[in-house]
């Protein structure tokens, strides 16, 4: 059954239907759910990071809202300020770093939705990394090594 997006507003600090999601400590709310996109909201205090990986079947986007972001790239480090938005083709290796000593926040979004709600919904409160990787793989987010940090 196709999944459409619903009209009205997310409101600022809240998430789409009232979920808000603990994900290895950093804060996410879904802000809208679709077939063809899925955005959320991530709080990302500083040090907080998510590390570098692939989503095989999404291109995603991120608008800083506040504070900064170090991205790892391709490969490559960049900075995204706010109002910057960073653009993340399928297939391309990405991380996401607060190396600031402030707060970030950050609305992002992919297309087509897939599997990556769902992700969250499973991944809410989970504590184990490995576990993480483990289940992210399943719903189409594949980690790279470590390294693949530095």
């Amino acid at each position: 059954m196709e999944k459409e997006l619903e009209k009205g507003v997310t409101a600022n600090g809240e998430g789409y239907a009232g979920k808000e999601w603990n994900i290895l400590g950093q804060v996410y709310f879904p802000k809208a759910t679709c077939d063809s996109t899925f955005a959320f909201e991530t709080n990302s205090d500083p040090g907080q990071f998510v590390p570098v990986h692939v989503h095989p079947t999404q291109e995603e986007f991120i608008l800083v809202q506040e504070g900064e972001l170090d991205l790892k790239l391709d490969g490559k480090w960049m900075k995204a300020k706010a109002g910057d938005l960073v653009r993340m083709p399928r297939g391309v290796p990405h991380g996401y770093f607060n190396k600031s000593d402030k707060p970030a926040r950050a609305l992002f979004w992919v297309s087509p939705a897939r599997k990556l709600e769902a992700l969250f919904e499973t991944l809410h409160n989970m504590t184990d990394p490995e576990e993480v990787v483990k289940v992210s793989a399943l719903h189409e987010v594949d980690f790279l090594p470590p390294e693949a940090n530095d």
